[in-house]
């Protein structure tokens, strides 16, 4: 269930992301043709190069990819990644070093691999937004992992965690917060 402060806090990062008016909010940039990530599964070791909007939507066949690219690499469950994420992934990256691949340590977590992280790992929420597909472990090799912190931060998007020891930064379409 979507709350209402989610839902106009996202309409907001549309409107900054995109460039283009989303629910009667001001543009705040300049109006973008394309958006393109390039991305690499540490696990699966598939990487994709997919641009998932043009001329002012998202390409369907894209967002397939990419959510498949995405999926729970234990059982290979698909789910629908939430596109604020993939519009944050790439104000993200384009801050921090345009054109890069981001290496995807997770992405979408099916309950029973949740369940089995939770139980097993610290440090692991049970009602993790990774399960809603709205949750993404990242890294950009070639590039501090504090910058990519701090491009998340100030993107103020959701969610932001900063894990050192494991060379990956978290970040979610949650309430704004860090750890």
């Amino acid at each position: 269930m979507t709350h209402r402060r989610d839902f106009f806090k996202r309409s907001a990062v549309f409107a900054t992301v995109l460039g283009a008016p989303a629910l009667g909010l001001a543009a705040t940039a300049p109006a973008v043709r394309e958006r393109t990530l390039r991305m690499y599964n540490t696990h699966t070791g598939e990487s994709i190069r997919s641009t998932y909007w043009a001329d002012g939507r998202f390409v369907p066949d894209a967002i397939s990819d990419i959510n498949k690219l995405l999926r729970d690499h234990r059982n290979n469950k698909v789910a629908p990644i939430d596109p604020t994420l993939l519009l944050l992934l790439d104000q993200i990256s384009t801050d921090v070093k345009a054109g890069s691949v981001l290496h995807i340590i997770s992405g979408y977590r099916s309950p029973e691999t949740n369940q089995l992280l939770a139980d097993t790992t610290d440090g692991v929420a049970r009602h993790s937004l990774h399960l809603d597909g709205r949750a993404i472990d990242v890294r950009m090799p070639g590039s501090p992992l504090s910058k990519l912190r701090k491009a998340a931060l100030h993107a103020g998007g959701g969610g932001v965690g900063y894990y050192a020891d494991s060379q990956f930064v978290h970040l979610d379409t949650g309430r704004v917060r860090h750890w």
